[in-house]
């Protein structure tokens, strides 16, 4: 049976000015940061048969489009480039003209859905859907929304604390035992109380604020505890649902802190140039004059990674610096929120360890990893995890081969402990790499090593 040939996707092809081996390789870019595996090895005869008419299977559709918005700077959809993928509910959060509460519904009831819920892991981090929208967004989204859309229950300050309390909770489960432990609940929590109280009636205008505060923080930790998992094509939509939802609230510090997390998750993607642009808005505007001294010190320092891994070594020194100041400041009584964004010494000290990780500064990561591991209480057992195995990575390539076991065996003890991370897999991941060479040498330790993450591995895949 003859195909027609789709001359949509040729034509695409054309504008990016890409030959069929350029647009395979694209592909497979985008594949790889986003773990599709099975498709990492697609090749120029993959995109020939696409031009011909065959249509792509899985998340190739989805991949290939991400791959050619990158390049054109601008979304590219599946219908646009004559693919038959069906439309994900991701893009009504990461579509900025999309009303949050509508975001909400759409997503929440996705992701519960086991039917549908293969539309949002089906898709991809998306990076062009990041471009964020102009000052004036920003200030009609505070505006406070029509009457008709605010004729359900009576919604008070105890509501809105008895959603804080809850995302205090699951915040606190993260952070022992990581982002696969709880998500599913705080979606049900976030898409059934928090999404009837958003479309409630509210006795003024503060309350209203601070109900949707408290929802873009819930919004926030279901982004944070995907990405922890490793879900990025997840942990994308919810973050930009969290900014919505702050934004709505007028809430500058909890959009500062949004974007610094999406500017994280960026750099864990090895995206540095995006992470930079997201960390810059985090500092932007009243995000960071309105924040308090703990809050900012978090802002300061993932910009100080960004500009770390973009190579910018004096403006990251001059920022970490910076970073070291706020939190000092935030330790001489000034008041701080009960909120999610748990960040002191042991954090300011792990991702100081990353920066000058990223400026190959090995001897002062290793301090500041170490310094993170002494410093970091019993609460944090995931990130506690994450940080040995960063600092075991580091000590290897520093040549301290012995350190790095020792490091990695305290990692594995953690991780061991129930811990459901994405993070924290693929540290121990990065491990059975980094130790092969030494492995095939007969060092013992280092087959010890093997054995144990190889079981700990199956008891999370």
């Amino acid at each position: 049976m003859a195909r027609n040939r789709n001359e949509r996707f040729d034509a695409l092809l054309r504008e990016a000015g890409w030959s069929r081996a350029q647009a395979a390789s694209a592909f497979v870019r985008v594949a790889h940061e986003n773990s599709a595996t099975e498709y990492t090895s697609l090749t120029r005869q993959h995109v020939q048969h696409w031009v011909a008419g065959h249509q792509p299977s899985g998340r190739a559709p989805i991949i290939m489009c991400e791959a050619l918005s990158r390049c054109l700077k601008r979304v590219v959809t599946p219908a646009e480039a004559g693919f038959a993928a069906p439309a994900s509910p991701a893009q009504g959060a990461l579509d900025w003209s999309v009303d949050p509460v509508i975001a909400l519904n759409d997503l929440g009831s996705t992701d519960l859905d086991p039917n549908r819920r293969s539309l949002l892991r089906g898709g991809v981090y998306s990076v062009t859907a990041l471009a964020l929208p102009a000052d004036a967004w920003w200030a009609e989204m505070a505006q406070e929304p029509t009457q008709d859309q605010r004729k359900g229950q009576r919604v008070g300050r105890g509501d809105v604390e008895s959603v804080r309390e809850m995302t205090l909770a699951f915040s606190r489960i993260d952070q022992r035992r990581g982002g696969g432990a709880g998500r599913t609940a705080l979606v049900e929590y976030l898409h059934s109380d928090v999404n009837r109280y958003l479309v409630g009636s509210f006795p003024n205008d503060q309350v209203r604020r601070a109900m949707y505060s408290a929802a873009g923080e819930a919004a926030y930790l279901v982004g944070w505890m995907a990405f922890d998992n490793g879900e990025h094509e997840l942990a994308e939509p919810y973050f930009a649902l969290g900014l919505k939802l702050a934004a709505r609230a007028g809430d500058a510090p909890l959009s500062g802190h949004i974007l610094r997390a999406m500017a994280h998750q960026a750099l864990d993607l090895s995206l540095p140039h995006k992470a930079l642009e997201l960390s810059t808005a985090s500092l932007a505007s009243q995000r960071y004059q309105s924040a308090t001294p703990r809050e900012r010190a978090l802002l300061g320092v993932v910009h100080a990674r960004s500009l770390a891994a973009t190579g910018q070594e004096q403006p990251a020194a001059k920022m970490l610096l910076r970073a070291e100041d706020d939190l000092r400041s935030a330790h001489e009584g000034i008041e701080e929120p009960d909120r999610t964004f748990f960040f002191g010494e042991a954090s300011l000290a792990h991702e100081t360890a990353c920066a000058l990780r990223d400026l190959k500064d090995k001897r002062g990561a290793v301090g500041q990893f170490g310094r993170s591991v002494r410093t970091r209480g019993p609460a944090f057992k995931r990130t506690h995890a994450v940080t040995l195995g960063y600092l075991g990575a580091t000590q290897i390539s520093a040549g301290n081969v012995e350190e790095a076991c020792a490091t990695w065996a305290r990692a594995l003890d953690a991780m061991e402990d129930g811990i459901y991370s994405g993070r924290a897999r693929q540290r121990v991941v990065e491990m059975r790499q980094l130790l092969t060479p030494y492995r095939r040498r007969g060092i013992p330790v280092a087959a010890e090593l093997e054995t144990r993450a190889a079981d700990y591995l199956r008891t999370v895949d």
